[in-house]
């Protein structure tokens, strides 16, 4: 894995070399960032970078002896740690390393949930055990087969229980040449002495034009589609290429129209709209829930005079300016955000969607039409 391989970030790649070239390595690291940014690409750059034989100004090689074990993660001084599933016959991390390189090798941009589909999960909690971190101390204890920097690193440290505290000793003070790297997602779920122990690197979530530019080019999306899909994912790099999979909505068209239906009290028209939604599949549901509720936060900012913040794309932005102008207020959208993200919860758990759909819609007339809020009322869809 090459920099040039990782999209946008060119601030933190830049940082990264720098400490390289500068001989200024920090030997235990925590780069936190929100998911789908880029951090475990660029923790395995970094880490080839160090070890390249042929350093280039701002990349590694790609061709030296390192950096070839490197690109098919094979090097004997690359070490993973990461959640897994434990069983009778997986104790440790390593007993799946074939599938942890497969998934790298395959797309390095990846969560828990894709993660857990490469595994026979079943139901099992993902945990980072006490048999792992005895088998980190074990393979840092050795001396490096041929690089000069070992490198251990760490996916979702937050996975890490109180039996993390048994790697303080090796974190604080590693072998000569021992590079940590922790990469995280959520700093408050990481044991604070581990926490006490790195120096953190921030990396901030990708930049919509990013993402849009990326799907342009790789997936060939026409830019209308790429700038709502864009703005669905939020940065989210995974998200995007989730989003790619499913048959593509106008999910601001629809959205829109939605809420005007509402506006006009057409319960028919709203009967016959949910009919259409329920054929959509449940990833395109919930898709659709998640453009509207950031359509909806979006325009919160515009009611309460933000409109610097706005980040909706050119082609729904007037829309959304006349609902806030002339339909909405913040009770309103903060009643409407409420209905859809209960809506979201009961999809992902196989809710009939006819039925869901039917009462969100009448939910919608009730808060926009009839300005009735609810108040804390639990739906339960069957």
């Amino acid at each position: 894995m090459q920099f040039k391989d990782i999209l946008g970030q060119e601030g933190v790649k830049q940082q990264l070399i720098n400490t390289v070239l500068e001989n200024r390595v920090s030997h235990a690291q925590l780069f936190l960032s929100p998911q789908g940014s880029g951090a475990l690409p660029l923790a395995i750059a970094y880490a080839q970078f160090i070890n390249c034989s042929n350093k280039l100004a701002n990349d590694s090689c790609g061709e030296c002896s390192s950096c070839r074990k490197y690109e098919k993660y094979i090097h004997p001084d690359l070490h993973f740690s990461y959640p897994f599933f434990a069983s009778a016959s997986i104790k440790i991390a390593t007993d799946v390393l074939s599938e942890w390189r497969e998934m790298l090798l395959e797309d390095a941009y990846f969560d828990l949930d894709i993660w857990r589909s490469k595994l026979s999960a079943d139901n099992k909690q993902a945990n980072i055990n006490i048999g792992e971190c005895h088998d980190i101390i074990k393979k840092l204890s050795y001396k490096a087969f041929e690089a000069e920097t070992k490198v251990l690193i760490m996916w979702l440290p937050e996975f890490l229980d109180k039996e993390g505290n048994a790697l303080l000793k090796i974190i604080e003070e590693p072998p000569a040449n021992t590079l940590f790297i922790l990469v995280a997602q959520n700093q408050e779920q990481i044991l604070s002495t581990i926490l006490s122990r790195t120096q953190i690197v921030k990396i901030p979530k990708l930049g919509d034009e990013k993402i849009e530019d990326y799907l342009i080019q790789k997936a060939s999306l026409s830019e209308n589609q790429a700038s709502e899909y864009s703005f669905l994912a939020d940065g989210n790099l995974i998200a995007a290429k989730a989003l790619l999979q499913d048959t593509p909505n106008n999910n601001a068209g629809h959205f829109a129209e939605w809420l005007r239906m509402g506006f006009s009290n057409k319960v028919p028209a709203m009967i016959d709209f949910t009919e259409d939604m329920a054929k959509w599949g449940r990833e395109n549901q919930k898709n659709f829930l998640r453009y509207g509720i950031n359509f909806l936060r979006e325009c919160s900012l515009i009611i309460s005079g933000a409109d610097d913040l706005v980040k909706l794309p050119h082609q729904t932005l007037e829309v959304a300016k006349k609902l806030s102008q002339h339909v909405l207020t913040l009770p309103m959208v903060e009643a409407l955000i409420n209905e859809l993200e209960q809506a979201h919860y009961h999809i992902e758990r196989n809710a009939n969607p006819k039925i869901l759909f039917l009462d969100v819609s009448l939910q919608i007339v009730k808060i926009i039409k009839f300005k009735t809020l609810p108040t804390g009322t639990q739906y339960i869809y069957g």
